[in-house]
């Protein structure tokens, strides 16, 4: 739907335009035939603050363009004036950026920042806890990874690799906790989940060598 994708990148200047077109009509031929170009202006005007681009930041998440995906939330100047689930939605977006470049405090800042906010789908807002522990992890904070990562299986996860992930964390902490039969309980789930993101299945093989050896 590239005409779609267009309509939302320009929506602010579209809005614009047809504001002078509605304000030149009222003043040539009066307020009525100007009517339906006020209110596709003021459409036009409004959605760009309020919805914002993220059709388009998602779309280039999905292709792996990083940079452009950047670009365009960086465009976002007012998030303040997002209704409220597209705001928290942004601040997730926000949060995996960060994560990209390995900037993880500010991650942590703005994924809690759109868990406090609400999601707008419980699948969502397990995605963000599983991130959260991710990000604990990466800090050696087990006992919060732990803590966020069960709170993101409560949740519900979008699908099995992150369920798999989510399962796989758990048994690498259970490791650290040395409670051996719960880490291998946690590693036959992801297994049953038959993951296929490619870190994923890197990281199953590399404990499988270590996991069969263990007591319990």
């Amino acid at each position: 739907m590239k005409w779609l994708n267009t309509i939302i990148k320009y929506r602010l200047q579209l809005g614009i335009l047809f504001l002078a077109l509605a304000i030149f009509t009222n003043i040539q031929a009066g307020f009525w035939p100007s009517f339906i170009l006020y209110l596709i202006a003021v459409v036009l005007i409004v959605g760009h603050f309020i919805f914002g681009p993220l059709r388009l930041i998602q779309d280039a998440m999905e292709q792996g363009d990083m940079e452009g995906a950047k670009k365009v939330i960086n465009s976002i100047k007012f998030p303040g004036l997002l209704i409220k689930p597209v705001r928290s939605v942004y601040y997730t977006i926000k949060g995996n950026l960060a994560m990209v470049d390995q900037d993880f405090d500010t991650a942590e800042r703005l994924m809690k920042k759109s868990l406090d906010m609400g999601m707008p789908m419980k699948e969502a807002e397990g995605a963000n806890k599983l991130q959260l522990g991710m990000l604990a992890m990466q800090k050696g904070d087990l006992k919060q990874s732990e803590s966020y990562i069960r709170a993101a299986i409560r949740s519900g996860l979008p699908d099995k690799e992150n369920e798999a992930a989510a399962y796989l964390q758990l048994s690498s902490i259970m490791i650290n906790k040395r409670e051996f039969r719960a880490a291998k309980e946690y590693f036959r789930k992801v297994k049953a989940l038959k993951p296929t993101t490619p870190q994923i299945v890197d990281q199953v093989k590399q404990m499988e060598k270590y996991i069969t050896r263990m007591p319990g």
